[in-house]
Order: C-alpha cells, then structure tokens, then sequence
C-alpha cells in the first residue's frame, strides 16, 4: 500500500530554520520520493517505508528542540505524479 504524507514542521524557537533545514535533509537522504514547497514537505513511499522513516526522523528532531509542532496528513494513495489540470 502506497501512501502520500505532507508535513509542517514548526520549531517554536528562535533557530527554527537550522532544525527545518536538518530535518529536510534527513528525508532527503531516506532514499524516499520527497517534493518540497515553501509550505510543506511532501513525502510518498510505501505505507511501511514512510512511516519507518518518519517515526525515526521525527523523533531525533523533537529531541534536538525546545518546542515545536509537526503537521501530518496522510493519503492512501501514491499522489507523487499529481498535476493540476486548470
């Protein structure tokens, strides 16, 4: 099963850009179909390769920081190829 995860990380602390840019390169380097906007990181993969990745990656980026909330919305479907029609 394939799935699309879009996430919003927020650090709420002054040096939130050095905690955003680390945890991008992480995804990065996950070998994971990865898109980025200056919104949102969208992550796709197999449900089971996704949230592997993402449960460990999340949880080294809450420990490196004071404060900080992480928006997820999870797809059931591989959305990586979507392209808007209007």
């Amino acid at each position: 099963m394939n799935i699309s995860v879009e996430l919003t990380f927020s650090p709420l602390q002054d040096d939130f850009e050095e905690h955003i840019i680390n945890f991008i390169k992480k995804l990065r380097a996950s070998g994971l179909t990865i898109l980025e906007n200056p919104l949102s990181t969208q992550v796709f993969g197999s449900y089971d390769s996704v949230m592997a990745v993402l449960n460990s990656e999340i949880k080294i980026a809450f420990e490196l920081m004071d404060k900080g909330l992480l928006y997820i919305k999870i797809v059931k479907s591989d959305r990586s190829d979507y392209e808007s029609n209007f």
